[in-house]
């Protein structure tokens, strides 16, 4: 029986082809360069008393935004990594929930709403609104090395997410969806009633 897990195991493993894993990594490439554009899009031009306007005290600023997106991009990079550190379990595939697709569906829909643990939240670590950027624009552009170089097994290691089970590939995009995620809040916020004209 354990003989026979072990065939199935490796079959699962090795039914990634190389092309589906070039075409794996060319896409998440793609989607993380639209994300960044994206962000970059919406805050561009901004005031300084755009960025920091809020309609409420319980209701984050452009500038919060940024800076949360900045963290968030080391914290969710860093545990994708440490899925790396167990061993790969390609059995584990029959308990995903969400094709690729779906995890940037879920992560992106602004109906469900996630209250943020004390580490993601905004304290103006990077001093402004620029320095939030200039931190994410980095961290971004070393998540995009990585994915065009890396040799990891990314579709067999896995990560237990509030969405279910994602497998590290996937936790990377949960990653870029996120950003998406926020700046949809920052186009959300710009359109408010009271927001500054300048």
């Amino acid at each position: 029986m354990n003989k026979l897990l072990s065939i199935v195991s490796l079959l699962m493993i090795f039914s990634f082809t190389t092309a589906d894993i070039k075409d794996d990594r060319k896409k998440a490439v793609n989607y993380f360069k639209e994300t960044r554009r994206d962000l970059a899009k919406e805050i561009s031009g901004l005031t300084e008393a755009q960025l920091n306007w809020r309609p409420a005290d319980s209701v984050w600023s452009i500038a919060d935004c940024v800076e949360h997106i900045a963290i968030s991009e080391k914290n969710l990079f860093d545990w994708a990594m440490s899925t790396l550190k167990e061993p790969a379990n390609a059995a584990r595939r029959s308990e995903l929930k969400a094709d690729d697709e779906g995890v940037k569906k879920m992560i992106t829909d602004r109906s469900f709403k996630v209250k943020t643990s004390e580490t993601f939240k905004p304290t103006g670590q990077f001093g402004n609104t620029e320095g939030s950027h200039k931190a994410f624009i980095e961290r971004r552009a070393a998540l995009i090395n990585y994915m065009k170089q890396t040799n990891d097994d990314l579709r067999n290691h896995f990560a237990t997410t509030p969405m279910g089970l994602l497998d590290t590939y996937q936790l990377l995009i949960f990653l870029s969806g996120h950003t998406k995620r926020h700046t949809l809040q920052i186009a959300e916020v710009k359109a408010m009633p009271g927001f500054p004209v300048r």
